[in-house]
């Protein structure tokens, strides 16, 4: 039986690492669609999405449409002959575009639906401080994230991992969960069923400037969650008072120092090369960091040559 005409929506290393795999696989793959090229960087230069340059290396035919509604484009669409859209990390798409392909059109999210819904599964899963997580492909309907449920692969979180590790983790299971579920829409032994929620889900909504600051007056696992759930993107951030100035300092991983201390809560406290905040019981320890227009850095490497001054505290 041949393999079914498969058109490709993404734009991160995500689904680019996705596509990959299926190509490897010998999958037919007629044709991505990603984002528009967008201005970026210093040198305010066209830069082309991740998805279009591997497209470009292997002679795929490329749509980049601005407007999803696009009547021009959608004919164009239809007259590949799809039988099946795949999404992995792209715009939501209207009905005219997800009903097109007769097998339909499926997404991969990554998370075990219907538990964080949203655009940010991976990193809210771990500031949650969630102990597992996984993939899921489900048919695309008019919600986000809500459509019939096909496949879910599970994997742990170890208390060791960051949002990273965690989308790496990901990409392993989910680029063969995409060509499992391909092959079960294809000889029609997969059977779409309804995510039924109980109510209890987790939300992952888009991560703003307001829900990646840190809370220093939460526990430190709290805390340290939230950094490492930020880890390597966007990267957890506060305000600190230092020198009677207020600066802002990302924080990229940290760890916790039990122990018993007379320092007022939110203290920043430097001793034997580390960089301390004073929290109920210990001390988090933050290992790594970022002041504004500096790179990331060891927070070592910040103590030779910047200086805290007493009373120096995070806001």
């Amino acid at each position: 039986m041949n393999n079914p005409r498969i058109i490709f929506f993404g734009t991160p290393e995500f689904a680019v690492s996705c596509l990959d795999y299926l190509i490897e696989k010998k999958q037919n793959v007629v044709a991505i669609v990603t984002a528009p090229d967008r201005i970026a960087g210093r040198g305010k230069k066209t830069t082309p999405p991740a998805m279009k340059r591997y497209a470009v290396s292997k002679a795929i035919k490329i749509f980049q449409p601005e407007n999803l509604k696009s009547n021009t484009w959608v004919s164009e669409l239809t007259k590949l002959k799809p039988d099946l859209f795949i999404v992995v990390a792209f715009r939501m798409l209207p009905k005219i575009v997800w009903a097109i392909p007769p097998l339909g059109t499926f997404n991969l999210h990554a998370s075990l639906l219907p538990d964080y819904r949203g655009a940010a599964p991976i990193n809210w899963a771990i500031i949650n401080g969630e102990t597992k997580t996984g993939v899921s492909t489900f048919l695309i309907d008019e919600s986000i994230d809500t459509g019939m449920l096909l496949l879910q692969e599970e994997i742990a979180i170890s208390p060791e991992d960051n949002a990273g590790t965690i989308h790496d983790k990901l990409i392993e299971v989910g680029a063969p969960l995409i060509l499992k579920t391909i092959e079960g829409l294809w000889d029609k032994s997969l059977i779409p069923k309804p995510q039924n929620p109980n109510g209890k889900e987790h939300l992952a909504p888009k991560l703003n400037a307001e829900n990646t600051k840190i809370s220093w007056d939460k526990t430190p696992n709290v805390i340290l969650n939230h950094i490492r759930g930020l880890n390597p993107y966007p990267g957890a951030w506060t305000y600190f008072m230092n020198n009677n100035q207020k600066k802002r300092m990302k924080i990229f991983s940290a760890a916790f120092l039990k122990t018993e201390h007379q320092y007022p809560l939110n203290a920043i406290v430097v001793t034997d090369k580390k960089l301390l905040v004073a929290t109920k019981g210990g001390f988090i320890f933050c290992k790594e960091i970022q002041l504004p227009n500096k790179k990331r850095m060891e927070s070592k490497a910040l103590l030779n040559g910047y200086t805290f001054t007493v009373g120096a505290k995070m806001l």
